[in-house]
């Protein structure tokens, strides 16, 4: 009798296990699906005009670009997970009225951009890659910065340019995937949710077909080879203080760190408002202008 309870015991736990697998399976398969989002037919209160820069495989970076004043420099926005180039209209706008140049790119499965699904940085780092050889070429005599917010971040760090950005600014960036899944994990799930850690990790790397070591940006963050501004929240459970500081703390000089108080993992813009706006246009003007 006793062996045969036993037996359902074990028989249960096992249907357990197989269904949370199941679930989170169909979990990563949701969370790396394509975000599509029909955004060029949009009437935006800023002069814009509509790019696509080609890329290798037959595939197209859908942006806008807005033009400022020649010889303030260039700036690419980037914008965060299952979001698009609207996501950076409000940075472009006041960096418009400072003079500055910007492309707002659609990332790989986000917006326009094509993409059967998101890679959190692999590909999403070439598109990167790809316009800032694009801005190079249209831009030869204008110092060119980045700014990525989450995901946007993690493709700047990770993209490979010929030519370094001349300053970089990177909100609410994880430094490793691993621990931005740990983090979501626990966010949802409790400190229960790490122990699914290691399933969630393989599967990812199933869906993505990428090493997850090879998506850490703190892995390549001393590679940027450029002045960086890193900026995150007290609050964010998603991208953690302690995170962002061993970022700061591997970049190499010269680097800014801001930890916004009372900001949570969103648009940094929406919540710090002209604080942020004065801490953005100064490192730009000091990096993009002075030199």
């Amino acid at each position: 009798m006793n062996s045969i309870i036993l037996h359902k015991f074990l028989l249960g736990i096992l249907a357990l296990i197989i269904v949370i697998a199941i679930s989170l399976f169909l979990l990563i398969a949701l969370l790396t699906s394509p975000a599509p989002t029909s955004v060029s037919a949009l009437s935006v209160d800023l002069p814009v005009e509509s790019i696509q820069i080609p890329m290798t495989g037959n595939s197209l970076v859908q942006g806008w670009l807005s033009y400022g004043k020649p010889g303030k420099g260039v700036v690419l926005l980037v914008h965060s997970m299952r979001s698009n180039r609207v996501e950076m209209l409000s940075r472009a706008r006041f960096l418009r009225d400072h003079g500055y140049t910007t492309l707002m790119i659609d990332l790989h499965a986000h917006g326009e951009t094509p993409g059967e699904k998101i890679t959190f940085g692999s590909r999403e780092s070439e598109n990167v890659s790809t316009a800032a050889k694009y801005l190079r070429k249209k831009f030869p005599q204008e110092r060119i910065g980045a700014l990525g917010a989450s995901l946007g971040g993690a493709a700047i760090v990770l993209a490979r340019t010929d030519k370094p950005f001349d300053a970089v600014i990177l909100e609410s960036l994880h430094a490793t995937l691993e621990e931005a899944i740990n983090n979501r994990l626990k966010l949802h799930l409790g400190e229960y949710g790490s122990l699914l850690l290691p399933i969630v990790l393989s599967q990812f790397s199933f869906f993505i077909d990428t090493p997850i070591t090879e998506l850490n940006p703190i892995s390549r963050i001393g590679n940027l080879n450029a002045p960086v501004f890193f900026i995150s929240g007290t609050d964010d459970l998603h991208t953690t203080p302690s995170e962002v500081e061993r970022m700061y703390a591997t970049a190499i000089k010269p680097k800014e760190l801001w930890i916004v108080p009372g900001a949570k993992h969103f648009n940094m813009h929406t919540y710090a408002g002209k604080m942020y706006e004065e801490r953005i246009t100064e490192f730009f003007e000091f990096y993009l202008q002075n030199h």
